[in-house]
């Protein structure tokens, strides 16, 4: 029942979610009015002078403005669209605002710099110096009369040589509009009146205007009626979706953990997390064209979950690979093996996250070093709040590269025999012959003295006989001989370990003979009942020989392992 459902979820997967995001992908739609001319998507930005620059922005930004105003009407392809927002930005030192919202900010900023530029008296276009100017005269900057807007040349990177609206000046730009956004616009062709209150109130092309009533433009806050609701729900629907895959995926993992392919297939689950985050991303900025601050807060905030879910997949993606690794004929499932894959692979996994984490942090605009010590801080921390988790960590490390015992072994430490059943990232568990199951710290075992029993080579078995002291030489010489004959190559005897048997202690009160022997290989089992045969044959031998013990009759040393 569980395995039908989990195949119909994949195939509603497959039928409605992919669909979606490929559509989010492609973004296929067509918004605004005829381009004219064919537009060329990798075509090149004429930024050779401030001339040219200021042409480029003015005539794009001026193009632009009429594909948003008549967008019902549109003939002209989003890819299409995008090129031409490329070209704008191609206008722009965008190299000091943070990648992750590095869209977002520059769309508002050529914006309020073109609505900045409607508005003031720009020279003669003359005397906007061109590149012969600039070859003439070295000019490295120009800055329009009467303003702080600037451009300059760029001194070094990808794009050094060519002449960019300043850093500053972008940086500026939403300020500069404030400024002057009560101050009339001027008479000239390139003028776009009312782009920003169009470019902070048009929908994208997934949404209709038409179907935006007119009190829902109504501006709140900052932002449109319309735009707060669609933000809300938005955000409603992504942590629903979220927690959705969360809880169904972490169900689903734990039941199909033992099948490994069914096990591998539950990455989808943290993959479609991941995306939810970026697809709610898009929707706001894309489509709901918020602006300002509150486009900043809220794109760190989806990029930020983003991040933390791509971290979860890397762990994920870790686990699994060391279920494949282990389910190979080499390694044994039950094994110390098994356990170092775990860990090495657990290891790997968060150095992954880690890395992901910095660069994340970087796309967002935080410096390395304030990451790095900021996860030096929390590191430390970490390390005294858990360093008995730590050091049983390390001691894991070290039984599973040293691996004094494995799972199934006998060993005796710290006064407990028994069988090791679990060898865990924490602690060994063992179970004692008694049947009860002990649990010692991994930090202890790395350091304590362990009796590996299971790896014994043989079972060694010495015994003294004791005979009265008044037995005759002769009886004495038949015992041994009759000891050292029942030994002759007996069962479970090594070469290298032959059997022996000696006169050792000859006191008033008896006479010992000492005797050893090794069994091979070491069945505790048949250690005993071949033992308990050597014992009836001598008992036998010795009344047919009449030859009597001593009181106490024998006096057994037994090794600790029997």
């Amino acid at each position: 029942m569980s395995d039908l459902f989990f195949l119909k979820w994949q195939r509603l997967l497959l039928l409605f979610v992919i669909p979606l995001l490929h559509t989010i992908v492609l973004l296929g739609s067509t918004s605004s009015v005829d381009a004219g001319d064919s537009i060329h998507p990798l075509e090149s930005t004429d930024t050779s002078s401030p001339k040219a620059t200021l042409q480029s922005f003015l005539s794009m930004m001026h193009q632009t403005f009429e594909i948003v105003k008549n967008k019902e009407a549109s003939k002209i392809t989003h890819a299409e669209f995008v090129a031409i927002r490329r070209q704008i930005f191609r206008c722009m030192d965008l190299s000091e605002i943070t990648p992750a919202v590095r869209t977002s900010l520059s769309k508002e900023a050529a914006v309020c710099l073109k609505e900045v530029l409607d508005r003031i008296e720009l020279p003669p276009e003359y005397d906007w110096p061109d590149a012969d100017k600039v070859v003439e005269d070295k000019i490295s900057k120009w800055m329009i009369p009467h303003t702080e807007i600037t451009i300059v040349k760029i001194k070094e990177g990808p794009r050094e040589g060519e002449f960019l609206f300043s850093a500053s000046t972008i940086d500026q730009a939403i300020d500069f509009y404030e400024l002057i956004k009560r101050h009339e616009y001027k008479d000239r062709p390139t003028v776009t009146p009312g782009f920003y209150n169009l470019f902070v109130s048009e929908p994208g092309w997934m949404i209709s205007s038409k179907l935006i009533p007119t009190w829902a433009r109504t501006r709140w806050f900052g932002q449109a009626i319309w735009q707060w609701t669609g933000l809300l729900l938005t955000l409603i629907l992504s942590l629903v979706v979220m927690l959705s895959i969360y809880l169904f995926g972490r169900l689903r993992t734990k039941k199909l953990r033992s099948n490994l392919t069914r096990y591998l297939v539950t990455l989808i689950f943290p993959l479609a997390a991941m995306l939810v985050p970026l697809a709610a991303n898009y929707f706001v900025v894309e489509q709901l064209h918020l602006y300002g601050n509150l486009v900043l807060y809220i794109t760190f905030v989806f990029h930020l979950i983003f991040l933390f879910a791509l971290m979860v997949l890397v762990v994920s993606v870790g686990s699994r690979l060391a279920e494949l690794i282990i389910a190979t004929p080499w390694v044994q499932p039950a094994g110390l093996d098994a356990q170092l894959v775990r860990l090495t692979c657990r290891v790997l996994s968060i150095i992954g996250a880690s890395i992901v984490l910095l660069e994340g942090g970087r796309q967002f605009g935080v410096p390395l070093t304030t990451l790095l010590t900021g996860a030096g801080v929390s590191g430390f921390a970490i390390a005294l709040a858990a360093q008995d988790s730590l050091k049983s960590i390390l001691g894991s490390m070290m039984i599973m590269l040293d691996k004094p015992y494995r799972v199934g072994e006998r060993i005796v430490t710290k006064g407990f025999d028994g069988f090791v059943e679990d060898i865990g990232l924490r602690s060994t568990k063992i179970r004692l012959l008694t049947g009860h199951l002990v649990f010692i710290p991994n930090e202890e075992m790395a350091r304590i003295e362990i009796e590996n029993i299971s790896r014994r080579p043989f079972i060694r078995h010495a015994v003294t006989i004791e005979l009265p002291s008044d037995t005759p030489s002769e009886k004495i010489k038949r015992a041994l001989e009759i000891l050292r004959e029942i030994l002759k190559n007996h069962e479970g005897m090594s070469e290298e370990y032959p059997p022996r048997v000696f006169l050792r202690d000859v006191n008033e009160n008896s006479i010992g003979i000492f005797i050893s022997y090794w069994y091979h290989p070491p069945d505790y089992w048949k250690f005993l009942a071949f033992s308990e045969g050597i014992t009836i044959k001598m008992t036998d031998k010795f009344e047919e020989e009449e030859i009597s013990f001593a009181s106490p009759a024998l006096t057994l040393h037994i090794p600790k392992e029997n």
